[in-house]
């Protein structure tokens, strides 16, 4: 099998070389989502981001058998950030899809009608509206009055800036009209292009440095401590959906944003119906051509579906709902020179290669830095130090490399090779086959990828730990204050010489040192991911989180599943044939062989397991909180579908049985619960039988689950 997997054309994937790109696409993305949310130093541009999501939705699209829980389709936001009391959301707030062109559009047109089952003929209507470059907001009502206000988060938990939206005077304090008991009002927080400008002039004036783009000077003004300097800047709002709700308020999208209007929220004045996806494209074409007079920023359009009994069928997927895409704009482009090419060393050993390039202005902001993904991607592009780049912006982010031109290049240019060895501690540096990532092979003897490893753990989508970031963890590891993630919670037992460091007091020890402490309490989906195993993310941390509950159930379970990979014969390395507990990872939906092999191969790492239990002994990791299925028949039970449901899509049929607790898994074993079967089901119901595993018809299961 070719190595270069990343330059094959999806279309002419094979399952197993698609089973490699689909890993290494989780993987890239999640360092790229790490990098921007966590570290605030994205190192892809929008569109470069954007077009590793599309191969990777492209690829499930085709295999969707191989989909992993890891995929990128199942992560959302960012952490919190320091300073700001934490809320839960009642109901995640979630990201959305994206369509890159007219094709997509007419694909999400033609994949609500496939999950509904509707024909050709009927008209699936859309609202349409500029998707605000904006930051992300909730808030909260009871009995007509403002209470809360949230930043988004990581969708799960996000910020308390009920303070900040106070001081807007576009959001009403008080609804004089009727409305629901509770209302969550969730929109877009932005900053004019004049409002913008007017800012920064002043910092100019003040000596302070300027804001980089009104995207970043809103969410500073947003997150300011002081309310009294977000009181100061002109923020404002425009509102588009709901989170929780005591009662419904209309029937379709667009009723509910009448209804916003009526309660005194601003409404995007450019939302349209359309009523197909032509409409859709020709809206999106409109904005577009209109959007330097806007005197805000826009990157895209959105499209939701106008029915909202549609909306709750249609349901969400992890990270996005199935009824909502955003339709970006196409990206900025710019010509500079690439100086240098460095390597960065991740957690994982992944040797990163990055273009240094000549500062240049794109879209308003001097960009200086790209990531090169991968050796494949620089042999691709033929990309040497020195070359004249073409590079593409799009958001806040610094820029891709689209192309060379060659017809710049110096004339003693040479190709560029990439190291053989870790340029942090000279372990040789490899690629396992079927990757397209180099790795370090000195796992934690590598400074770099301890390094990495600690700031991961207390990243804001692990530990969060305020006060202790990255450059914390850089000085503590150099002298020696901390070596292993347990380090961190024996801090307290050095207070003196914290206190005696540059620039520390006992103020500063004191603090840090308490924001340790409220750590000890972590849910455990949050422990899994601080871990940084391989492949596993935040919505693969929650998949086993809930399905294991606990720690030592997880722990067990890994342990167990473990010696059963380990100990299998190398003649017989079929899945199938390992053992109940690794057989029971991989059943978790989404999760699959690969993801579970990085899982049992970090477990079965000695020094993993003593960090864990070395945490373990002074941290208390909470149970994973169960959904509330109580009523439900089919909690807790383990369902295949097979044959061809024809009163319902399978993808709703899977829809509603999680919805409703169930674990919907592809293969029948003795743990399977019921097999669903439509037309001509094939071998999966022949299988049931003879182990005697309860067979439903498609309406034996629509009674079931309607009780």
């Amino acid at each position: 099998m070719s190595d270069d997997i990343t330059v094959i054309a999806v279309d002419e994937l094979n399952e197993e070389q698609a089973t490699q790109e689909l890993k290494r696409l989780a993987q890239e993305i999640s360092a790229h989502d790490q990098r921007y949310y966590q570290n605030d130093a994205p190192t892809v541009s929008d569109a470069e981001y954007d077009d590793l999501r599309r191969r990777n939705l492209e690829i499930e699209a085709r295999f969707p058998n191989l989909i992993r829980e890891d995929s990128p389709s199942n992560k959302v936001g960012a952490a919190v950030a320091s300073g700001f009391a934490k809320v839960q959301h009642a109901v995640p707030m979630l990201s959305l899809g994206n369509a890159f062109d007219d094709a997509d559009v007419h694909e999400f047109f033609a994949r609500i009608r496939r999950f509904l089952g509707l024909d050709e003929k009927e008209q699936i209507e859309v609202v349409a509206e500029p998707k605000i470059d904006g930051l992300s907001i909730s808030l909260r009502y009871e009995r007509g009055e403002f209470i809360l206000a949230a930043t988004r988060g990581d969708g799960q938990e996000g910020e308390n800036v009920t303070a900040n939206i106070a001081t807007m005077g576009e959001v009403p304090k008080s609804v004089l009209v009727e409305m629901p008991e509770i209302v969550e009002v969730r929109g877009e927080v932005y900053l004019s292009h004049t409002a913008f400008h007017d800012i920064n002039l002043q910092r100019e004036k003040d000596d302070e440095p300027t804001f980089a783009n009104p995207r970043n000077a809103a969410a500073g003004s947003l997150r300011q401590l002081d309310s009294t300097i977000t009181a100061q800047r002109p923020l404002q709002i425009f509102a588009y959906a709901w989170g929780e709700l005591s009662d419904a308020i209309a029937e379709t999208q667009w009723d509910f944003l009448q209804a916003l209007k009526l309660w005194g929220f601003p409404v995007n004045p450019h939302a349209r119906i359309c009523e197909s996806a032509e409409e859709a494209i020709a809206y999106h074409q409109e904005i577009s051509g209109m959007r330097t007079d806007l005197d805000y920023d826009i990157d895209g359009i959105v499209y939701k579906v106008n029915r909202l009994d549609w909306q709750q069928r249609l349901g969400f997927v992890s990270r996005a709902p199935r009824w909502a895409i955003a339709h970006k704009f196409p990206a900025e482009k710019a010509q500079t020179v690439l100086e240098e090419i460095t390597i960065q060393v991740g957690r994982t050993g992944a040797l990163t290669p990055v273009a240094n390039l000549l500062p240049i202005t794109v879209g308003g902001v001097v960009v200086s830095r790209a990531t090169l993904h991968n050796a494949d991607e620089i042999e691709r592009k033929d990309i040497r130090e020195g070359d004249t780049v073409v590079i593409q912006r799009a958001g806040d982010v610094i820029p891709q490399v689209v192309e060379v031109l060659t017809e710049k290049r110096p004339t003693e240019s040479k190709p560029y090779e990439f190291p053989e060895r870790c340029p942090e501690c000279g372990s040789l540096a490899v690629r396992e086959a079927g990757e397209a990532v180099i790795r370090c092979t000195g796992g934690l003897i590598c400074p770099a990828q301890n390094l990495e490893r600690l700031k991961h753990f207390v990243s804001r989508q692990a530990f969060d730990i305020d006060g202790l970031g990255g450059k914390h963890i850089d000085a503590f590891q150099a002298e020696g204050l901390i070596k292993s993630p347990g380090d961190i919670f024996r801090l307290h037992e050095k207070h003196e010489l914290l206190r005696q460091r540059e620039g520390w007091g006992d103020k500063s020890v004191d603090n840090l040192i308490s924001s340790i402490e409220e750590r000890r309490t972590i849910a455990l989906e949050r422990f899994i991911y601080a871990l940084g195993i391989r492949q596993v993310g935040q919505a693969t941390g929650r998949q086993l989180a809930l399905h294991y509950g606990s720690l030592d159930e997880w722990m067990s379970a890994m342990k167990q599943a473990t010696s059963e990979r380990q100990n299998q014969p190398e003649e017989t390395k079929k899945p199938e044939l390992v053992g109940d507990a690794f057989n029971g990872l991989c059943d978790i939906d989404g999760i699959g062989i690969s993801m579970a092999d990085d899982i049992v191969q970090f477990i079965g790492e000695p020094q993993n397991v003593a960090i864990i239990e070395d945490l373990a002994a002074s941290l208390n990791v909470e149970d994973a909180a169960q959904p509330d299925t109580s009523a439900s028949e089919i909690a807790g039970k383990t369902v295949v579908f097979t044959g061809t449901l024809e009163t319902i899509s399978r993808a709703e049929a899977k829809a509603t049985a999680e919805a409703l607790g169930a674990k919907v898994t592809g293969s029948v074993s003795k743990t399977t619960d019921y097999v669903v079967v439509g037309a001509d089901p094939g071998s999966k119901a022949t299988k049931a039988k003879d182990l005697g595993v309860t067979v439903l018809s498609e309406e034996d299961w629509r009674a079931l689950i309607a009780n």
